[in-house]
């Protein structure tokens, strides 16, 4: 209800409260939405920005700079001239860093891995009994099988069970205590033991023409492993030499990581100071080397001319839910493949 003034006789107005009032301008802004720019012009004037907004320079056309055809060559092989041979201007590359897995990737077993681990293990035996120490008979089946059993915790806990401890565990179970283990001849066994799987490998064809095709283009290059003996991985890499292609070369056991955990990649990548868009992992695994690299956000080629027996089945269980940027057949299609994802 509307009062009056007692001294204007005017009927007395009630401000108008909150909602009101956001209801009042919602009604004017809809409306001048639709007045014309002439009709905006009359109701509020013209715009502040075009009253004080300066004329727009005029500029003359400019001469074209007089270069020849041999000129305009020139500068269409090489831009900076002056900078000379030696110094360039850097090159963009949308790929910083290439991480090769290495078993059935850039290298592989020349003979069958069961026989080479009882080989390994029946030499490692023979030496342990050759220090003094008392050893049930055929002992060399129980360093196989804790060697399996090692392999298999790692995979169900994906944390590396290393070589070394798996072969003090075993020995203590059969009665000899840690304390009473000489560390040394406890290595040395263990060396022994992997000594006929490190000199079985052999490189793929095409293996060191590849990195030497992608180091020469400036990429980084690492390998990462699934590996529980980080010593014994290291000598692989020197007899195959593979260490000089190389920037990185690092092993589960000795960070105790595994693959497909993407903190293993981030030990690389903080090293290099990339992005994770900006690596490429190549592996055969789809379980660990692929899959990695799809957590960690990197670009990802299976090579699928592995023969380990247990990739192809963990492949065949893993392929409906992971998959690769690219899959090659041989190592040397790879160089192209990243180049090309490398150029902007």
């Amino acid at each position: 209800m509307t009062d009056r003034d007692p001294e204007s006789g005017s009927p007395k107005i009630e401000p108008l409260t909150p909602a009101e009032k956001e209801a009042l301008l919602a009604r004017a802004r809809a409306q001048s939405r639709e007045l014309t720019e002439d009709e905006q012009a009359a109701v509020f004037g013209p715009p502040p920005d075009a009253e004080q907004a300066p004329p727009a320079p005029e500029v003359a056309e400019m001469t074209p700079a007089p270069l020849d055809a041999d000129q305009l060559a020139q500068l269409q092989r090489d831009f900076f001239p002056e900078l000379g041979p030696s110094e360039r201007p850097p090159s963009l590359s949308l790929v910083g860093g290439v991480i090769f897995d290495f078993d059935d990737t850039l290298a592989y077993l020349a003979k069958p891995r069961q026989a080479l681990l009882e080989e390994g293990a029946r030499a490692a035996e023979a030496f342990m009994r050759s220090r003094g120490m008392e050893l049930p008979a055929d002992f060399w089946r129980n360093i196989v099988e804790a060697r399996r059993f090692a392999e298999e915790k790692s995979e169900e806990e994906r944390e590396e069970h290393i070589a070394d401890d798996a072969m003090s565990f075993l020995l203590q179970f059969f009665g000899y205590p840690a304390s009473k283990l000489d560390p040394a001849i406890l290595q040395q066994a263990v060396d022994i033991f992997y000594a006929p799987e490190m000199t079985a490998w052999r490189l793929y064809p095409q293996a060191l023409d590849t990195l030497v095709e992608l180091r020469g283009a400036n990429f980084k290059l690492a390998i990462i492993a699934n590996y529980n003996c980080d010593r014994v991985f290291q000598r692989t890499v020197d007899f195959l030499g593979l260490r000089d292609y190389l920037d990185i070369c690092l092993s589960s056991a000795s960070v105790e990581y595994r693959k497909p955990d993407s903190a293993i990649f981030d030990i690389v990548r903080n090293q290099w100071d990339l992005l994770p868009y900006e690596l490429v992992v190549v592996g055969d695994s789809l379980r660990h080397d692929i899959a990695g690299a799809i957590d960690l956000g990197a670009l990802a080629i299976q090579t699928t001319f592995g023969a380990d027996p247990q990739v192809a089945f963990d492949n065949r269980q893993a392929a409906e839910t992971v998959a690769a940027n690219a899959a090659v057949t041989g190592l040397a299609e790879i160089p192209a493949l990243i180049k090309e994802w490398a150029t902007p």
